[in-house]
């Protein structure tokens, strides 16, 4: 595979600047709730998942810094965002119940910490399906067309 034009490695080098930005914030914020959310318990608690996602999060964000043109790390930085995303939204506003081994993690409120990572991951999302899309564009383009 050709390497980018210079405009195209520019642009990914922004959008994965900005995407693991999204994703360290979204550590931060899952890391430092994580005990809050301890005594929310079925087979794994809350805060185990809460710790999971931090974790997932922080490798996300460290593999977009090492390898910024790689699709299955755009790939892995959506599915990071957009499943955190997912489940503010979903246990937001539905009472799932408790699923397997997961706990009822129904909250209907929002306060700042969970506002927040809701924006920055709505923000995180839209900037790695950009980049996931560049990345996977380039790849595709035909060599005739490549500068």
């Amino acid at each position: 595979m050709d390497p980018p034009p210079a405009a195209g490695r520019t642009t990914l080098w922004v959008l994965a600047l900005l995407t693991a930005a999204a994703l360290a914030i979204d550590a931060y914020v899952h890391a430092d709730l994580a005990a809050r959310y301890d005594p929310i318990s079925s087979n794994i608690s809350q805060g185990d998942l809460f710790r999971i996602e931090a974790g997932a999060a922080s490798l996300g964000a460290l593999l977009l810094l090492l390898r910024p043109a790689s699709r299955l790390t755009w790939a892995f930085a959506v599915l990071v965002l957009t499943s955190a995303l997912g489940a503010i939204m979903l246990y937001r506003y539905v009472n799932v119940g408790t699923l397997g081994p997961l706990p009822n993690m129904y909250e209907p409120i929002w306060y700042r910490e969970k506002t927040f990572a809701a924006v920055v991951e709505a923000i995180g999302t839209a900037t790695a399906l950009t980049g996931l899309t560049l990345s996977v564009l380039h790849r595709h383009r035909p060599a005739l067309h490549r500068t």
